[in-house]
């Protein structure tokens, strides 16, 4: 790899000291190429890449992969968790009550200021989680039954 070429995703697996494996590959590959992907979702892309994998073996790399921060898990209430390749930015997310789409959205103003507690309590914060609610234009605008 020369200075001018981007890390591939073996060198960033490398880089978080995970091994080297198709299945992570094709695994962090499916989530980076996906949008908030959930389990089964990310499983089927997996598949298309490298054949067979059990979901246990999927549920095992998320978990390593978000361990790295190499992957992002959300788990909104009431819904099962996603998974996303934007990271280490603390952008945040708006959520459809109808149809479940998810989108990003970033802190409302200058750097991450949903980082800065009314009161910290004495921890060291270092990330926020705010989930905004509400319908997307799809749902706003389908006729109703």
């Amino acid at each position: 790899m020369t200075a001018s070429q981007p890390p591939t995703t073996a060198d960033e697996l490398r880089g978080a000291g995970l091994r080297v494996t198709a299945a992570r590959v094709a695994l962090l590959e499916t989530v980076r190429g996906g949008d908030h992907l959930g389990v089964e979702a990310i499983a089927s892309g997996v598949r298309e890449r490298v054949g067979h994998i059990s979901v246990q073996a999927v549920y095992d790399a998320l978990h390593a992969l978000t361990s790295a921060g190499l992957i992002r898990r959300i788990e909104p209430a009431g819904s099962p968790a996603r998974f996303e390749g934007r990271v280490g930015d603390n952008h945040h997310h708006l959520l459809c009550r109808s149809c479940g789409a998810v989108a990003d959205v970033d802190c409302a103003v200058g750097d991450a200021p949903c980082l800065t507690a009314s009161d910290d309590h004495g921890f060291s914060i270092d990330e926020a989680e705010v989930i905004y609610w509400g319908l997307c234009p799809a749902c706003i605008n389908a006729p109703s039954s």
